[in-house]
């Protein structure tokens, strides 16, 4: 299974946000080993570099962002996944709607975030970070 991380899981593993780090870090973790394969949307890395730069620091923010870079696929942000994300009337962040039309044309076959609701018209499954360690835990190798 392909996953596209929304930048919130992301971001809870990089400000070690509480209680959420632990089941981001695992998350992190099953595409390390490969359990999954891990995709980030490209307009994620730049709000993650900033976000990260921002609290911790410039040196700080780079090594995680090579990391995730290391880790993850990058679904590419081009005019196509804008302006359908612009006509998705399902989605009432453009922000979201973007990370939505990303997972389509990076074809991947899930998204995990916190923010369910807002990814309620999404047409591919979205799991919360406890349902997808669920699912892959139910999954036999």
């Amino acid at each position: 299974m392909r996953v596209l991380f929304d930048a919130n899981v992301l971001l809870d593993v990089l400000l070690e946000r509480e209680p959420h780090v632990q089941e981001a870090t695992k998350l992190i973790a099953l595409v390390d080993n490969g359990r999954i394969g891990g995709a980030i949307c490209a307009t994620a890395v730049t709000t993650l570099h900033y976000v990260g730069a921002k609290d911790l620091g410039r040196r700080r923010a780079h090594d995680h962002i090579r990391t995730l870079l290391s880790l993850f696929e990058v679904a590419p942000v081009d005019r196509d996944v804008l302006q359908r994300a612009l006509d998705d009337d399902g989605f009432g962040d453009y922000e979201d709607a973007v990370a939505h039309e990303a997972a389509h044309a990076a074809g991947v076959g899930a998204i995990v975030t916190r923010n369910g609701r807002d990814f309620a018209k999404a047409t591919i499954p979205v799991f919360a970070p406890y349902e997808l360690l669920a699912a892959v835990a139910g999954t036999t190798d």
